[in-house]
């Protein structure tokens, strides 16, 4: 499962390859930082509402700070594969700086579209430089080659930000430039963090120094909807998750996602997805185990 380890130094970067060998389910994953991927065996899905992404054997992905609705998918037979690096923006400032002042490297990038916009993910079939990069870094983590080196783990962050910037504008690069904004980080650090509180739009506000006008047009500016609507969205879709892959109530589900009042969370999960949470349970329970539903499936995961 892709997780980060909360011991680590936040602006030193790690790289890890991880390995299952059977298929675990959709699962919740949170980044306080960023991280660039590559599948190395299996596929990886990626779900937002009813539609899936899929990052096929051989892709590299990238996943922004936030929440993630992931699966991570083994070959027949043999055991799902990636290889992960975990970079902070300040780090990724410092790299690109020395990239820029050492080596005189004009960094820019013109792009901009509605995938970009709109998902918290990018992937993209990795090229042969980027294919023997991973390699490397594969032989590496097998000889345990960055174990308590924290001079190589920078280096291959700076080799792959670099193989990134050299590359004509595209997605991956705007992604990953993007982060140069430590008030971005910054202010999605603090949404996400407060998702799952009973903290009020005031009181975000507040939180990242700005005025309620300038907090609800900035929000809207980097999630596309307003904050109440957004927040409303993600908790709903935390309690779908949970309805799948727990056998917690329904009230304590309501009250784990913020709804503590279990009528009104039910009244709003059925204005959301046009069912009860108990049926919503009961049609999920019916489909076949371990898979997402044929039809109805790719609905049981929803991300705004």
């Amino acid at each position: 499962m892709l997780q980060e380890e909360k011991s680590e130094k936040i602006n030193q970067p790690t790289i890890v390859k991880y390995v299952e060998t059977s298929r675990g389910g959709i699962h919740l994953l949170t980044l306080s930082r960023c991280a660039i991927g590559y599948v190395v065996r299996g596929e990886k899905h990626i779900y937002y509402g009813d539609t899936l992404h899929t990052i096929a054997r051989g892709e590299m992905f990238y996943l922004g700070i936030g929440t993630h609705y992931v699966e991570d998918i083994p070959e027949e037979g043999r055991p799902f594969e990636q290889i992960v690096v975990y970079y902070s923006t300040k780090l990724l400032q410092r790299i690109l700086l020395h990239l820029n002042m050492n080596y005189q490297i004009n960094i820019t990038n013109q792009h901009s579209c509605n995938t970009c916009r709109t998902t918290n993910h990018i992937s993209y079939a990795a090229n042969n430089v980027m294919r023997g990069y991973f390699q490397h870094i594969s032989t590496y983590l097998q000889e345990d080659g960055f174990i308590h080196d924290e001079t190589a783990e920078n280096i291959k962050l700076t080799e792959l930000v670099y193989l990134i910037i050299s590359q004509t504008d595209g997605c991956l690069k705007s992604k990953v430039l993007r982060n140069m904004d430590s008030a971005h980080d910054n202010f999605e650090h603090i949404i996400y963090a407060n998702i799952f509180k009973d903290v009020s739009i005031e009181e975000l506000a507040s939180k990242s120094n700005r005025s309620l006008t300038s907090f609800k047009k900035e929000f809207k500016r980097h999630f596309v909807m307003p904050p109440h609507r957004w927040f409303i969205r993600q908790r709903l879709t935390q309690s779908r998750l949970l309805l799948i892959s727990t056998s917690k109530s329904i009230s304590e589900i309501g009250v784990e996602c913020t709804f503590p009042n279990t009528s009104h969370f039910i009244k709003l999960f059925k204005k959301e997805y046009g069912t009860t949470p108990a049926i919503y349970r009961a049609r999920h329970c019916m489909t076949t185990s371990g898979k997402v539903a044929n039809t109805d499936e790719s609905s049981e995961i929803a991300s705004a």
